[in-house]
């Protein structure tokens, strides 16, 4: 946070790198470039005494957004008075980039059909918290627009809240009167340039209850007349647009319906820089109107549309398809794909930068829809291979410098996109087969609307590709099936979202406080300020509440010389709620001592500051984009979790493991100090991440000289004191994100207790079933924590000599057993007559592995048989089945569908794709009925026999009967 002095500013735009501009505070010569827009707001602002605060991430604090989709959100806590407003005065400014691609807010489907929906856009905007309010938000507008940025002051409009019966609040009768009295000042009849709105236009809730107020928006008539903006406003006119709202957040919304007013009234604003750019540019500064503004020719995208021209090999040519009309021209629907990939990749980019990382399920899910989206438009241009990632460079040229963030991130952004991208075209791939398989089975000239929406919804098909795909088979898809499939889609998802209720806490001086000693000491005599149902508030206290991934500590509460144990610790507002053991007699009032449990809190210390140690040397080995995204901190273990696309190999674990044990033998010192918020903000030295929310003051927890880390937990003070670090597992917990499990200090020898048992254990099965493993030496566990993991880790290096033997054992066998069915393949399409891509065959393989019956048919796949053949044997009195439908027979039999036929008979169950089936568990006794069934099978679809081949193995072909 940066105060609005002159060094502040020079400040700010170094940290954000925004060039500065000539002439500041006089009027900008024609064109203004997004750059300079961008920065004469805020200085405009920060001359006003706004705070320039840096854009929040695009991952909410909210779990009820999907993305952060206006600048406000970062303030909500403010708004509903959880903290105070850390500016000096109450007052901020910012441009904050936002997503609207999900949830309340959705314009994906509109991007690319018009030239000003957008998937990632930067909102503009000021705020007071409890500050200056309507009067000087109304003049700063005006002034910025007209006397800094030259709008026309008669093209301009303002809306003011006029409500319809039964809508909450007034008429915001001081807006319409500050209003009124700035038009009258410049000549202007208020009568024509106030147009009113009732609660649809021109007023803001947070929620369904919460803080809410009447807004003012201020829109602009670009028609070539620019006398018909009253009847033109909020009225759907492209030439009269919104491009500035106003909001006025002085009331409450409570649950009864009623709206009482707030304790402190705040302002909220925001403006789109893209429209202002398209604005200010497509009129060269107001010289030329008449057409509607276009976002992509301004600079913010007519450097992404170039490169993809140069990538493509096509033309840009701003063409729009006609309302209303199905039928688009191959020129319209390359600007479509234009319009769409250039949108995306900017939504792509920004969000994999936050840690928004491509999945099937949240926002996740929408990042991927939003790539494959860009990746089928690709098509369009011509694309058959993996392009977007190629764009991402133009992006970050174009937007690094005010967003450094996706600069820094943009090697693991390209990675990200290209690996999604390989993989999604492997996914189409899928989905044309599925397609394929449909048309070939058509009935009639309608595609099923049940095939469409599986397509849409399992493949990403567009509704408007699959129409394209059954056009060219001359069929069309029942859209009103596949409409209705989606709204019953859409209703379920709604039905689902619970209700929110928002409240403005209580903010009055009889909250309690609790002060935390706990950093210092572990035992406190304290007062109870608060008592309900069990659990107790007190004026001071050394326990910890569980946050930010530690769990809270545990102990005792001792009252009047008797103990009760505490096992809970919950933080509550600014104060600490300690769950004590029912039968404590404790009230208010009174004074008690608290304990910790000092054992465990220990155990916890020492886990927190393993966790610094790793993040640090995860970033060592994998690269300064490894993001924290998420933590748990106990006496038993630590976990953490991290972004990373790809899953980490042994080496890399063994280095990171290397590295924190490098740190504990140093004994390096663990300190913290408490820092002003605003000194650290901007400091990239200190690991911070967007999201968290700080107040004023801050801790920075320092190890050594190469850890600091924003952290309010409990630390132990050197590094020696964790004694011994290992990693104990690592596996994927999502989409990109890798979790980390590990053991340090006393928690090392609860893990080599547990698990001794259970190895030997299984090393005493590995012997039993092959008597030549190698031998395991017995474990004796030392006392001293370093010397038993020292004889655990020599003792672990043969067990892990004993698995790479069995590893390569059971490769031996899988290769022999390849070797093996391939001389079997070959030996069978040397005995089938007839031609060799028609064939069917029965082969009963006797006591096989079912993995033998697989490896055959492989094997036959690999030699490039297109027949089919029904592979049985049995193992261990189990039957076992395998079909392979080869190129010939694709089109009539589903192999998976086959297999799970054949099985039933045999009391068995199994299944598979196309290609390939396999069933097992059935009677080995009733293998002999197979080629019956297989034959009764085939002459549902023609006339075959059944000709047995050779005695000693039983191998059938089944030919079929010539008419």
């Amino acid at each position: 946070m940066i105060d609005h002095d002159g060094d502040a500013w020079e400040s700010f735009a170094a940290s954000v790198h925004v060039p500065r501009l000539i002439g500041i505070g006089t009027k900008m010569e024609c064109p203004m470039t997004s750059r300079e827009i961008r920065e004469s707001f805020l200085r405009f602002f920060h001359n006003r005494g706004h705070t320039l605060v840096p854009s929040a991430s695009l991952l909410p604090d909210s779990p009820n957004l999907l993305f952060t989709n206006a600048g406000m959100n970062q303030f909500v806590p403010i708004f509903l008075g959880q903290i105070s407003p850390p500016f000096h005065p109450p007052r901020a400014a910012n441009s904050q980039k936002c997503i609207r691609a999900g949830g309340k807010h959705n314009d994906l489907e509109d991007v690319g059909l018009d030239t000003y929906h957008h998937t990632f856009f930067e909102m503009l905007g000021n705020w007071s918290f409890g500050d200056y309010f309507k009067k000087e938000a109304i003049a700063w507008a005006w002034e910025l627009l007209v006397h800094q940025w030259g709008f026309p002051k008669e093209r301009l409009y303002a809306t003011v809240y006029r409500p319809s019966p039964g809508e909450p609040g007034q008429f915001d009768e001081e807006s319409y009167r500050h209003w009124a009295q700035l038009f009258q000042a410049e000549g202007l009849d208020p009568s024509r340039h106030i147009v009113f709105g009732s609660k649809k236009d021109n007023f803001w809730m947070m929620g369904e209850t919460g803080p809410c107020g009447p807004c003012s928006e201020i829109h602009v008539d670009l028609a070539p007349e620019g006398k018909g903006g009253p009847q033109r406003v909020n009225q759907g006119d492209p030439h009269c647009l919104e491009i500035w709202n106003l909001v006025f957040i002085e009331l409450d919304a409570r649950e009864d319906g009623s709206f009482v007013p707030l304790p402190a009234r705040h302002v909220d604003t925001g403006m789109g820089l893209e429209r202002v750019c398209a604005i200010i540019q497509g009129t060269e500064k107001f010289r030329r109107f008449g057409q509607v503004p276009d976002d992509y020719q301004t600079d913010l995208f007519r450097p992404i549309l170039e490169e993809l021209q140069n990538l493509s090999g096509h033309c840009y040519e701003g063409t729009l398809p006609d309302p209303g009309t199905r039928g688009r021209t191959p020129e319209q629907k390359r600007d479509i794909a234009f319009r769409v990939i250039a949108d995306h990749i900017r939504m792509l980019t920004f969000a994999i930068a936050d840690g928004i990382y491509p999945s099937n399920e949240g926002r996740g899910y929408v990042v991927r829809r939003v790539l494959r989206r860009a990746v089928r438009y690709g098509e369009v241009l011509g694309f058959r291979e993996p392009f977007l990632h190629r764009l991402v460079g133009m992006v970050c040229a174009t937007l690094g410098d005010a967003f450094p963030e996706i600069r820094r991130a943009q090697p693991e952004v390209e990675e990200w996109i290209c690996r999604e991208e390989n993989n999604f075209l492997r996914t189409l791939a899928k989905g044309m087969e599925l397609f394929r398989q449909e048309v070939s089975r058509k009935t009639s000239a309608l595609f099923p609307a049940e095939k469409a929406f599986q397509l849409y919804d399992t493949y990403g098909f567009p509704i408007d590709l699959t129409q394209l795909l059954a056009q060219e088979e001359g069929m069309e898809v029942d859209l009103a099936g596949f409409q209705k499939l989606l709204d019953e889609q859409r209703r379920r998802s709604q039905e689902a979202q619970r209700r929110v209720t928002i409240e403005v806490v209580d903010t009055e001086p009889s909250s309690p406080v609790t002060e935390f000693v706990g950093y210092h000491t572990l035992e406190a005599r304290a007062r109870i300020v608060r008592r309900k149902n069990g659990r107790i508030i007190t004026d001071k206290s050394p326990f910890y509440a569980e946050m930010g991934g530690q769990v809270s500590d545990v102990g005792t509460l001792t009252h009047q010389g008797r103990s009760y144990s505490v096992h809970d610790v919950q933080r509550r507002g600014q104060a600490l709620e300690h769950w004590v053991e029912p039968g404590c007699p404790a009230q208010e009032g009174e004074e008690i001592i608290l304990a910790v449990a000092q054992a465990r809190r220990l155990r916890i210390e020492i886990h927190h500051t393993a966790t610094h140690l790793l993040h640090w040397a995860l970033r060592e080995v994998f690269g300064p984009a490894t993001r924290q995204r998420g933590s748990y901190v106990g006496p038993d273990q630590l976990r953490f979790d991290f972004s990373c696309p790809r899953a980490p190999n042994r080496e890399e674990l063994k280095r990171v493991q290397e590295l924190v044990q490098e740190c504990i033998q140093r004994d390096d010192p663990v300190r913290w100090v408490l820092r002003p918020s605003r000194d650290v903000r901007n400091d990239p030295t200190i690991l911070q991440f967007f999201g968290e929310k700080y107040g004023d003051i801050v801790r920075v927890v320092e190890i050594g000289d190469y850890s600091k880390e924003l952290c309010g937990g409990t630390h132990v003070r050197h590094t020696g004191e964790l004694e011994w670090f290992t990693i104990t597992a690592e596996r994927a917990v999502g989409a990109g994100v890798r979790r980390i499990e590990a053991v340090a200090g006393p928690a090392l020898l609860d893990v080599i207790r547990e698990e001794l048992p259970k190895r030997e254990e299984q090393y005493r099965l590995w012997k039993k079933r092959f008597p030549e493993l190698p031998a395991l030496d017995p474990l004796e566990i030392p006392d001293s924590i370093r010397e038993s993991w020292q004889a655990w880790e020599r003792w672990i290096q043969q067990w892990e000599a004993i698995r790479t033997w069995l590893n390569e054992r059971d490769h031996q066998k899988e290769q022999n057993r390849k070797r093996s069915a391939k001389e079997l393949a070959q030996k069978l399409l040397a005995k089938v007559e007839g031609k060799k891509d028609e064939p069917v065959v029965v082969v009963h393989l006797g006591e096989r592995e079912p993995g033998d019956l697989l490896a055959l048919a492989q094997a036959l796949k690999s030699l490039g048989w297109g027949g089919m053949a029904v592979l049985t044997g049995h193992w261990k009195g189990k039957a076992s089945l395998v079909v392979l439908v080869g190129k010939h027979f694709r089109h009539t039999f589903h192999a998976g569908k086959l297999v799970q036929k054949l099985a039933a008979a045999i009391e068995g169950k199994g299944g598979g794709n196309q290609e390939l089936g396999q069933a097992g568990g059935g009677d080995p006794q009733k293998l002999a009925s197979v080629v019956k069934l297989t034959l009764e099978e085939l002459q549902s679809q023609g006339s075959f026999r059944a000709v047995q081949l050779e005695a000693e193995i039983p191998v059938f072909q089944l030919q079929p009967v010539k008419s």
